[in-house]
């Protein structure tokens, strides 16, 4: 396995990274949405690597997203951004949108010229997508959603609501079906603040009350929506999984750099067998996690089922990355415990890389119902 080394895309995220670098530690302190990054990033392709050029995006391959990726998991909040408007939003538009719906939502979507949100998790329901209590009513040429969403990236920001609502109760998650909304359709959000990490991305709440919505804007047809939920959460988990190998990997250098340069006993601390030792494990769990999601991403490639590799990926990589992180504050010691030092924002931003697109619990249901053929849960 070779994955093409997109050298041009790495440098072209690392230039911006310099640049961005202190305007984004500033709007991780005042936990304010960082628009002036995102219309950069929109400018240089980043929103939409994969789409099609004519469609208004970069026009590259998979791997070069996963490149792109890895380069911005060590800044969580603009690796945030960049997952959800592509795994979440654009992919499924792309798979299951007809001409019409491509033509009016993509090329803005991957020019950054509108933010997309992806409409799944509820107050009581998160991991069981099936309990949704979202509903959408049929009114001849329209549906009425009625519900609330919440923990919903971009909330408060996007344009572009892809929600999930029961339109048929009674088949369960056969009765679930995806909807393209949009802000001005009267859908109202409320921001949810003090987040533990993720500072600089925008997570909300969606009001939906008495919104019309077309019969012309179902994604795929009546009662695809689980299908189309569970799919576009196989690609995110690969993003996930992508974005937690750029963290361990910033983690990794930073601690390399400090071991390095802190002296102790008249010796630099990287001399030290247990801070080597630190340092062996970063690697390791660093190593394997990238492995793990390049498989993922080839059995994807090929046009194979990948739920499996998705998981394993996500699971290893989520739970890694905190492991990874907290090693580099033991590498930092008590300075690894200052906000000052970058690795202490790393060690809250790898937090909920375990949480959402499926909980590490999930993962293992997943994976454990491949290996068995049995499902632990079921609708």
């Amino acid at each position: 396995m070779n994955p093409p080394e997109h050298k041009e895309i790495r440098q072209l995220a690392r230039r911006f990274l310099e640049e961005a670098e202190p305007a984004l530690a500033e709007y991780e302190a005042r936990e304010a949405f960082p628009w002036p990054l995102v219309r950069r990033m929109g400018e240089l392709g980043f929103l939409g690597v994969f789409v099609p050029e004519e469609l208004g995006g970069a026009g590259l391959d998979f791997w070069a997203y996963i490149a792109l990726l890895e380069e911005l998991g060590g800044y969580a909040s603009l690796r945030s951004i960049l997952s959800v408007q592509q795994s979440l939003v654009l992919t499924p538009l792309l798979a299951y949108g007809t001409q019409d719906q491509k033509e009016r939502y993509v090329p803005r979507l991957a020019r950054g010229e509108v933010l997309g949100a992806y409409g799944l998790t509820e107050p009581e329901a998160g991991s069981d997508a099936g309990s949704l209590r979202t509903r959408a009513y049929r009114e001849r040429d329209h549906y009425v959603l009625e519900g609330q969403k919440t923990f919903i990236s971009h909330a408060n920001v996007a344009e572009v609501f892809l929600i999930f609502a029961k339109t048929d109760p009674e088949k369960g998650n056969k009765g679930i079906t995806a909807f393209l909304a949009e802000r001005e359709d009267g859908v109202r959000t409320t921001p949810l603040k003090g987040k533990l990490g993720l500072k600089a991305a925008d997570t909300g709440m969606i009001f939906l009350e008495g919104v019309r919505i077309p019969k012309e804007r179902v994604l795929g047809g009546e009662g695809d929506g689980f299908k189309i939920a569970l799919s576009t959460l196989d690609t995110g988990r690969i993003s996930l999984a992508a974005g937690a190998v750029g963290l361990m990997q910033r983690a990794l250098d930073l601690s390399l750099a400090y071991a390095k340069e802190r002296h102790q006993f008249g010796r630099p601390i990287a001399a030290f067998q247990l801070v080597q030792a630190h340092l062996a494990e970063m690697k390791v769990d660093l190593e394997a996690s990238r492995l793990l999601t390049y498989q993922a991403v080839a059995k994807k490639l090929r046009g194979e089922r990948y739920t499996l590799e998705a998981s394993m990926a996500k699971l290893f990589a989520s739970e890694a990355a905190n492991r990874v992180a907290y090693r580099a504050i033991q590498v930092h010691g008590g300075y690894g415990f200052f906000e000052e030092y970058e690795v202490a924002r790393l060690y809250r931003d790898a937090r909920i890389l375990t949480l959402y697109e499926g909980t590490s619990e999930i993962q293992k249901l997943v994976i454990g119902a491949h290996l068995t053929g049995i499902r632990a849960f079921s609708h």
